[in-house]
């Protein structure tokens, strides 16, 4: 591991030094806090952390609150700040709520972080200018073109010269090995003392005698504690969220999120009792940590070890870097932080005015301010959306009203239900579809009320909730003029035959015949040989066309100029064998060939038969599937007529012509060895003919060739109608296809 986490750790070591500095200036705070941060987010954080790549220290999204806590209450008493919310993250992570603060929206706090980040920007800058900040971002903004038009100083050059070096290191071939910003405050500073210019240095003279103490903070206990709880939520949510970015960025163990904020917390308590800023998860080191090779936590440890010997034997070297490039440093990290990648995510997702919300309010009114603006637009916005609902009302062709509801039927959707059910004209027969996951009083009883009006007026109203029965359970326990569907003693699914269905909603769809219209039945009892067949075949498109259409018709239309099977599925004509039901397959899965007995006839037989032969051949040329399949059944027909010779068919000539092509199945079957089956005559030959048929089928060249080279794959199955179970086909014999656990 050392031999990864070893350079890495250096990597890591170069990067947190110019940053940590930097925050530790725009806080406010001593310079060695900044360090001190460093070394313990290192050597606690680390170890003890949830995550084995992430790596801790002083955040600039910290910076704004540190920054007033410091003009509030002074140094010290920040210092103490930062301990009890350490000591709160502790608590919080020993009740494991840390998957409670994921919660957040992500635009709040992405919007946060660009708020914090504008701030600093622009505060910064004036640094750069060779101003001073003024108290809040309005008043930097306001002040900034004065600062621009007046100071043409050397900390301007310096500034200037810092964030060119940011921006074109990485681009950089070879020497970008060496990260930016230690090369931009390297360049800066030598470029600074050989031309002699007049700028700011970094006092870090007396070292660790800058240490200060932790002392209680005096004032309103409200604000002591609101500020406790900020430091914590916002150092916590911070790490967390950084965690959960972690995982993604590295394919080792994933993070404990419970075990990361007790270990922020610690980190915390350490810091603020050593006189060092809050510490936090830092996206920008943890990436360069994981792009830099780390495997476990002794890189975030060891890059700790390292600042410790920095500030301990080369802190002197601090006093060489300007001021002014540690503003120009923060400049940069503060435009970065405004993320143009997170923007356009948010914008997919439509959280963009949350985002901007955030930002703005952060920016304009004050941290805390904005992060609650940003918490209830958010959760206004989460409101909404569980609150949708979507109403389409439509006329049909056949002069019926559709009307599909889709959603959250709440208070909120009244007055649209409403508005769009009285747009349908008294007396007109309407099918309305309920698609919703959740109905309330208010909605139930205008659906009902407008419902009762309606058949008042002669208007028929067909029902159907597709999912829960919400209507159809308010309804029950009131007066109702006609009857709602009410729940089928069978599940109300596609794939139970017509006879388990009655009563259900294909019983009551109206179906055109001719010219006519006519109810569909169910019983049987239709004028006419087919009794209410045809009917019923119809109500079943009617019922695909209302509910299941909409539904499969994006990808549908996606597929509809082009196949691309990947099986060629042969199979019985049987009613009972359902290819798609029984390999929960759908459309454009299957290229299926089904006929009496699923025969293949052999290359060359006699009779000929083209049509098996033609779909084979489209299958394996054309669409280039990568398996045939034969799958027999039980109690197959066209086995027992091959098992009695024929006899009960003298009357259908052309079903007999078909069967020779079985007089391989019945000689095999002759032959095989029926010890240590328990299977009766009937099924044995049913899975001898499945055998017998994958070996027809390689007596065709072109399969043959496929299968030799690879390309294809022949593969036999058995359905066992009774147990509704399937079986494939090995090396010895037909076995139950297992149930893979979830």
């Amino acid at each position: 591991m050392l031999r990864h986490d070893l350079p890495a750790s250096l990597v890591v070591f170069l990067v947190a030094i110019p940053l940590s500095l930097g925050i530790a200036v725009t806080s406010g705070a001593p310079l060695i806090a900044g360090l001190v941060a460093a070394v313990v987010g290192g050597l606690v954080a680390g170890p003890l952390g949830g995550s084995v790549v992430q790596v801790s220290g002083p955040a600039a999204g910290l910076a704004l609150v540190v920054s007033e806590l410091v003009r509030t209450y002074g140094w010290r008493a920040t210092c103490m700040i930062t301990l009890m919310a350490g000591a709160l993250q502790v608590v919080l992570g020993a009740f494991k709520v840390a998957r409670t603060a994921l919660a957040v929206s992500p635009a709040v706090v992405h919007g946060m972080l660009a708020g914090v980040g504008v701030v600093i920007a622009l505060s910064q800058l004036h640094v750069v200018l060779g101003g001073q900040p003024q108290r809040s971002a309005v008043e930097n903004i306001l002040e900034l073109p004065a600062q621009i038009a007046d100071n043409h100083s050397h900390a301007v050059a310096v500034g200037v010269l810092t964030i060119a070096l940011l921006v074109l290191w990485p681009r950089l071939p070879r020497v970008n090995v060496v990260p930016a910003p230690l090369a931009a405050l390297s360049i800066a500073a030598l470029t600074a003392g050989l031309l002699g210019w007049d700028v700011a240095r970094a006092d870090l003279s007396r070292g660790f005698t800058d240490w200060a103490t932790p002392a209680p903070p005096t004032g309103d206990w409200h604000g002591i504690a609101g500020a406790v709880l900020l430091v914590a939520l916002l150092a916590g949510v911070e790490s967390l969220l950084c965690c959960v970015a972690a995982d993604r960025l590295q394919d080792g163990p994933r993070a404990n999120l419970d075990r990361e904020l007790t270990g922020q917390g610690l980190a915390n308590l350490v810091s603020g009792a050593l006189g060092g800023l809050p510490v936090a998860g830092v996206i920008v080191r943890t990436t360069t940590n994981v792009r830099a090779g780390a495997r476990s936590r002794w890189s975030a440890t060891l890059h700790g070890v390292w600042v410790l010997l920095f500030a301990v034997c080369l802190g002197w070297c601090v006093t060489l870097i300007p001021l002014e490039a540690l503003a120009a440093l923060l400049v940069f990290i503060g435009v970065r932080m405004v993320n143009l990648g997170t923007v356009r995510g948010l914008h997919g997702h439509g959280e963009l005015p949350i985002y901007v919300l955030t930002m703005g309010a952060v920016v304009v009114v004050g941290l805390a301010e904005g992060v609650l603006l940003g918490l209830g637009l958010a959760a206004l916005f989460a409101l909404r959306r569980l609150t949708r609902v979507s109403i389409q009302v439509r006329l049909e062709p056949d002069d019926r009203w559709h009307v599909v509801v889709t959603g959250s039927l709440t208070f909120v959707g009244v007055p649209s239900l409403t508005s769009s059910l009285r747009a349908i004209p008294a007396g007109a027969a309407v099918d309305l579809d309920l698609n919703v996951d959740f109905m309330d009083n208010a909605a139930f009883e205008a659906l009902h009320g407008w419902r009762l009006e309606h058949e008042r007026g002669g208007g028929t109203i067909a029902i159907d909730e597709i999912h829960d029965q919400w209507y159809t359970t308010a309804a029950a326990s009131g007066t109702r003029v006609s009857a709602a569907k009410t729940p089928p003693r069978a599940p109300d699914r596609w794939w139970l035959p017509r006879a388990y269905r009655r009563g259900g909603p294909l019983s009551r769809i109206p179906v055109r015949h001719g010219q006519t219209w006519m109810p569909s039945r169910e019983g049987g009892d239709e004028t006419g040989p087919h009794g209410g067949a045809v009917p019923d075949l119809l109500a079943g498109t009617a019922d695909f066309q209302r509910r299941t259409a909409p539904l499969v018709r994006p990808f549908l239309n996606r597929m509809a100029r082009t196949q691309e099977p990947s099986h060629l599925f042969i199979t019985c004509a049987d009613s009972r064998v359902v290819p798609n039901l029984i390999t929960a397959s759908g459309p454009g899965d299957l290229f299926t060939v089904r006929n009496i007995g699923n025969l293949v006839p052999r290359h060359g037989a006699a009779p000929p038969d083209d049509s098996v032969v033609a779909a084979i051949e489209y299958a394996t040329a054309a669409l280039n599937v990568s398996t045939i399949t034969v799958c027999g059944h039980s109690g197959c027909g066209a086995m027992a007529a091959l098992l009695c010779g024929g006899e009960n068919i003298g009357a259908l000539p052309g079903l007999g012509n078909w069967l020779r092509h079985g007089d391989h199945t019945l000689a095999r079957y002759i032959l095989s060895d029926p010890a240590g089956e328990d299977h009766g005559p009937l099924d044995r030959l049913c899975r001898v003919n499945v055998a017998q048929q994958l070996d027809n089928l390689r007596t065709h060249p072109s399969v043959a060739r496929l299968v030799d080279s690879g390309r294809v794959q022949l593969v036999g199955l058995y359905f066992d109608i009774g147990a509704a179970r399937v079986h494939v086909l090995d090396r010895e014999g037909f076995s139950p296809v297992t149930t893979c656990p979830r």
